[in-house]
């Protein structure tokens, strides 16, 4: 759910573009971050811990590593400091696909 659903009135905001989450297109705006587009479009799960519990935002701003996701291949980005562009290729982190948080060497 998006402000202008809850306030609404309508918001001022970019051209909507799309980028894929679990090989289903997810729509995002110009400023959002991964997470809040995630959010926004119903998905509240974005990992699973090795025990198998699910995990997904917890503190939205970076301090925590709940929301760690796969971006184009680069494992264990946080999904709510990375911004949404068109045509990336978010996934979830799979068990034991851990690197340094945004290496992408």
């Amino acid at each position: 759910m998006r402000i202008e659903e809850l306030r609404e009135q309508p918001v001022e905001r970019g051209d909507p573009f799309t980028f894929s989450w679990e090989g289903e297109e997810v729509t995002a705006y110009p400023g959002e971050s991964i997470l809040g587009a995630l959010v926004a479009s119903g998905i509240r799960t974005l990992r699973q811990t090795p025990g198998g519990h699910p995990r997904g935002m917890l503190c939205g701003i970076g301090l925590c590593f709940d929301c760690l996701v796969t971006v184009d291949g680069v494992p264990s980005c946080r999904a709510c400091v990375t911004p949404a562009a068109a045509g990336l290729v978010v996934e979830r982190n799979r068990q034991h696909e851990w690197a340094a948080e945004g290496d992408r060497s």
